[in-house]
């Protein structure tokens, strides 16, 4: 299951603006924002625009365990991912946030999440 997305966008600020209005009916709204990016959250999942080159991707998978974040590193890493942040606690995002990101061959991030406590 996808937990979220991230998009990049040339103009934060005008997207921003585009996002907030277009999502609205859909039931997103702005969650969190930081210098270089905004998130727009739902009970479906979260949309983040980051300011950098449009088309950049950036997926994001949810998992149930921390355990299954190791073993989705650990797994891609033998298939020749790049290593982006080895499996570890990102608290500046959510005070349980346990991810690991690694570079597909074609250089997309790839994430596995765990929110739950240990």
């Amino acid at each position: 299951m996808i937990d979220h997305l991230s998009i990049g966008v040339s103009d934060l600020a005008k997207s921003k603006k585009f996002y907030e209005a277009a999502l609205k009916p859909l039931g997103y709204q702005v969650k969190f924002e930081m210098d270089h990016g905004v998130c727009f959250g739902s009970d479906d999942g979260d949309l983040w625009i980051i300011k950098s080159e449009p088309s950049k991707i950036h997926l994001a998978f949810r998992a149930e365990e921390r355990a299954i974040v190791d073993q989705f590193y650990q797994a891609a890493m033998a298939a020749d991912g790049v290593d982006n942040g080895a499996p570890g606690l990102r608290p500046q995002y959510h005070e349980n946030y346990y991810g690991a990101f690694v570079f597909d061959p074609d250089g997309y991030n790839v994430e596995a999440v765990c929110r739950k406590e240990s």
